[in-house]
């Protein structure tokens, strides 16, 4: 009795292993493995490229306004162009100096030069786009022919336009200025005031903002959209003057920079003829394609 009863455990005990063996060889067949055809699903290969980002600086009008409309054309070619708007003329080209920017685009060939001179700034023009004729603005006068004793007249305080917006002064005959100094010409250099005006020397963007504390202001064409102050518009300098020819507004990048490939789609769509007519048709004679 004793044996067969060790027996028949003996038996039992034999077939509990061999099931509880069987049950471990099982478990790795109930983990999910990912097939070939699963790993294709979620291959680049079947997925849409992405866009190469491309951040670009800019003055709100034209140039962001500009910008914005050849947006479809570089999504085309693989290029997610985003337009950061500034409202002044120093963070744009530090931006783009440190990288936080690909490009600006709101400052002509001279400023940059000057901004590069004086801020140990490594900044370079890609192509020139559009010029802006400055202009003289009417404030508290509109008579340039009667201009008043002592009149007072805003004009840009950076180094360039500042000359810039004398020279229009001499050309409407209301100041002299010394002989040669062109270009390079400061409020120093006036010769001949018959008419003892006052220059009051302010902040590029701030001119077209003060024309009712002011007789006359002579501003950018770009300022002078964004304040809203074109019917205010009394003369602007030749476009074939040497001063608006020199001070066509560029596109710059860092210096290095302006070969990628992206750059060259960006200068390309500026200076097509899609983007000189949309000029001449939304701006007029304040902003002029390049020629």
């Amino acid at each position: 009795m004793k044996k067969s009863y060790k027996q028949a455990w003996s038996a039992v005990f034999a077939l509990l292993l061999a099931l509880a063996l069987a049950g471990c060889a099982a478990a790795p067949a109930a983990v999910p493995t990912v097939t070939p055809a699963d790993a294709a699903t979620d291959s680049p290969a079947d997925t849409e490229s992405p866009l190469t980002v491309l951040k670009v600086g800019a003055s709100p009008a034209p140039h962001a306004e500009i910008l914005r409309f050849i947006q479809p054309l570089l999504r085309e070619q693989g290029i997610d162009l985003q337009v950061v708007e500034f409202d002044d003329y120093v963070l744009p080209n530090t931006a783009v100096n440190s990288g936080e920017l690909d490009a600006n685009f709101f400052q002509h060939l001279p400023y940059l030069l000057d901004f590069n001179s004086k801020n140990g700034t490594e900044l370079t023009s890609v192509v020139a786009v559009h010029v802006e004729p400055l202009g003289i603005y009417a404030g508290k006068s509109a008579d340039l022919a009667n201009i008043p004793e002592g009149a007072v007249i805003a004009v840009p305080n950076d180094t360039t336009n500042e000359a810039r917006a004398l020279l229009l002064l001499q050309a409407q005959g209301i100041i002299t200025l010394k002989d040669g100094v062109g270009l390079e010409a400061t409020v120093q250099d006036i010769q001949d005031n018959p008419k003892n005006v006052s220059i009051q020397e302010l902040e590029a963007a701030q001119v077209p903002r003060v024309l009712a504390d002011v007789d006359f202001a002579v501003a950018n064409g770009n300022y002078a959209i964004s304040a809203g102050v074109t019917d205010k518009l009394l003369t602007t300098e030749d476009r074939d003057s040497e001063g608006a020819q020199k001070y066509a507004n560029v596109l710059v990048v860092r210096t290095g920079n302006e070969n990628r490939a992206e750059i060259q789609a960006l200068a390309d769509a500026l200076t097509s003829q899609q983007v000189k007519d949309y000029i001449t048709q939304t701006y007029g004679k304040f902003v002029v394609p390049q020629a």
